[in-house]
């Protein structure tokens, strides 16, 4: 499936959580992940379908964080949501998702606020 989307300014607390959960990350995925995020706008609501579940416990953290893979820019990521983004509380409508990979995105490709980009989600 292919989510169609532009790249969106976060809210900026994500680095803090990507520190927190690089181990358990690696462990999971044996990917060593860049200390942020990339956010994409979808032009829909998206529900991940996870392909794993980081525990609160696993990484000090006070949420679930849902992981699903993905493939941006011919480079292997993940779709992160945090289980508090279910809920009424959340940071980010549905239709907003976090990419985190072991690079960054916007300085490898350049990428800028608003440019559409599209990212290959794995069922």
């Amino acid at each position: 499936m292919i989510l169609k989307g532009k790249v969106v300014k976060g809210i900026g607390r994500a680095r803090v959580f990507v520190n927190m959960m690089k181990d358990i990350f690696n462990q999971k995925t044996n990917m060593d992940l860049y200390s942020g995020t990339l956010n994409i706008k979808l032009n829909r609501p998206y529900e991940l379908k996870p392909t794993d579940i980081i525990k609160a416990e696993e990484y000090g953290g006070k949420y679930n964080v849902q992981v699903q893979e993905c493939t941006l820019l011919e480079h292997k990521a993940y779709i992160v949501r945090s289980e508090k983004n279910l809920k009424e509380e959340s940071d980010y409508e549905k239709n907003i998702i976090e990419i985190v990979s072991d690079i960054n995105f916007r300085e490898k490709y350049k990428l800028k606020n608003e440019d559409k980009i599209e990212v290959w989600v794995h069922d």
